[in-house]
């Protein structure tokens, strides 16, 4: 599909998803890449603008990431964002150096906005700082755009050569101006005419399969989540009845969510679809024997997945593509070149190293979260499939700290509907985008019925996020938290303790595993 592209480079900055989403809300299409990209493949690319992210390393380090300078050469626009900024600093002759004063948090900056960059903002503005590190002088032909009160290169720029550098990072909430900031960048500087719209993308993705299964039959990874809900639909627009969706009932689903997966897309659903369920709780139980560690789980269970798929391929007959609701923040989390690996999706990183597949389609590979909902709502998708709870593909396995067992699994099931309907019955103003119960691996001592227990401890999860990238924990009212508590521990057996988890993304994820 051929598209406008902002090309963000990765020097393995912990916000580096959420400028390309940012880039996107601007109606500009973005990609992530690592910083190795090589120069010549940037040029195939021809994107209309390049940004630069942020990193933990200091730019004068050895051992740091450093690109070509031919990069700055190409005419192509490029922003620098924090270390970014500083190594396009570093490439040109600048100055890069511990700061006196260290920033982080909000922070007040006074801007020039006759910059292309910062038009249009108020000339003293709050921005999100994270530096140890400053640029102490600027290269030559470069001019100081904004600055704090301790930070006295806040934003620099060449605009002669297109060169644009913020030590702030504009693709935060908290920097106040922020996405004018990349607005700016995307619309005025690099000449976007903002031609990323999801129901472009639905259109061109339909077209996009048909060309590559032809009369080819596929095999559709269905879990009954948002992102392989609209998947499924996406591929039987593309591809009819030669897409067959299979549940795989892994033991490891919400209270009663297999009936509920099998309701809307099996016989006597509203889509029309080829749909097979396959319970195999014991088998899933029988893999995890033993395992403890959250990335060995993942690799278990998405193995598992793969072989379960392979055997109903052979039932089927000849099925020559696999299809999943792989989403972007999977791809970049299972590890992204050089990036750290955060968690290996058990559709990415997961997977097992031989796939008995000709091809494994992911039709929504490079779509975030939010992408995905608008591309449910644009298929038809009903509000409550499309608005529903995110899930984990290795489900409740990941939500289990330690050994997974089916009696763990029935206490997390019963915690997590308590958790659920409260939360539901309670109408907060505002809603958390996720919740849910874990179970910790911590067993203590109590009292109940005048009797010692010594059983485990429950922890109730919720934070609001739009993109789920980043995510801050929600405000429960007490009395609801305490309802809960109530509940949870006089109903499920096995449970004599309730905590909740206070924890934003970064630093924790948002499942506890």
């Amino acid at each position: 599909m051929k598209r406008e592209l902002i090309l963000v480079l990765d020097f393995g900055g912990q916000y580096n998803q959420l400028i390309a989403r940012c880039v996107r809300e601007c109606n500009v299409y973005a990609e992530v890449h690592p910083y190795t990209l090589a120069i010549e493949e940037i040029k195939k690319m021809n994107p209309m603008g390049i940004i630069f992210t942020g990193g933990p390393n200091s730019v004068y380090e050895e051992s740091s990431p450093h690109y070509d300078p031919e990069i700055l050469n190409l005419g192509i626009p490029v922003l620098g964002i924090c270390y970014g900024s500083q190594l396009m600093a570093y490439m040109l002759g600048g100055k890069v150096t511990t700061a006196p004063v260290s920033e982080y948090g909000r922070t007040k900056v006074l801007a020039d906005t006759s910059s292309k960059l910062l038009h249009g903002i108020d000339e003293e503005t709050d921005v999100w700082m994270s530096h140890t590190d400053y640029i102490e002088k600027v290269p030559e032909g470069f001019r100081i755009t904004a600055h704090s009160s301790v930070c006295p290169v806040a934003a620099m720029e060449n605009a002669a050569k297109k060169l644009y550098a913020t030590q702030f990072h504009p693709e935060v909430t908290h920097t106040r101006e922020g996405r004018k900031i990349l607005s700016n960048f995307v619309y005025t500087i690099c000449g976007c005419a903002g031609d990323w719209k999801i129901d472009s993308f639905v259109e061109s993705k339909i077209r996009q399969i048909r060309d590559a299964v032809g009369d080819g039959r596929a095999l559709c990874a269905l879990s009954g989540g948002v992102d392989s809900s609209v998947a499924a639909v996406l591929m039987s627009k593309a591809i009819g009845k030669n897409l067959t969706c299979v549940f795989v009932d892994h033991g490891l689903l919400r209270k009663d969510e297999g009936d509920q997966v099998e309701a809307v897309f099996g016989p006597s659903g509203k889509y029309d679809l080829n749909f097979i369920r396959v319970n195999a709780a014991q088998r899933f139980y029988e893999k995890l024997k033993g395992a403890e560690e959250p990335e060995e789980k993942r690799k278990i269970i998405g193995e598992e997945f793969i072989r379960v798929f392979e055997e109903e391929a052979k039932k089927i007959g000849a099925v020559d593509f696999l299809v999943q609701g792989t989403i972007y923040p999977d791809v970049i989390e299972s590890g992204l070149g050089k990036s750290a690996v955060i968690k290996s999706h058990h559709n990415v990183g997961g997977l097992p190293d031989c796939v008995d597949f000709k091809e494994i389609i992911e039709p929504l590979r490079m779509l975030f979260k939010d992408e995905v909902r608008r591309a449910g709502r644009e298929l038809g998708l009903p509000a409550e499939l499309v608005s529903r709870q995110p899930f984990p593909g290795p489900g409740l396995g990941v939500r289990i700290v330690g050994e997974v067992t089916s009696e763990k699994v029935r206490i997390v099931q019963e915690a997590d509907a308590i958790f659920r309907e409260e939360i539901d019955k309670a109408d907060l103003p505002k809603c958390p985008g996720q919740y849910f119960a874990a179970l910790s691996n911590m067993r203590s001592v109590g009292v109940m019925g005048d009797f010692r227990t010594y059983d485990y401890a429950v922890v109730l999860r919720a934070v609001n996020t739009t993109d789920f990238m980043t995510a801050e924990c929600s405000e429960i009212p007490f009395e609801v938290q305490q309802t809960c508590m109530r509940r949870i521990i006089n109903e499920v057996k096995g449970v004599n303790r309730v905590m909740f988890d206070l924890t934003s993304k970064p630093p924790g994820t948002i499942e506890l595993e």
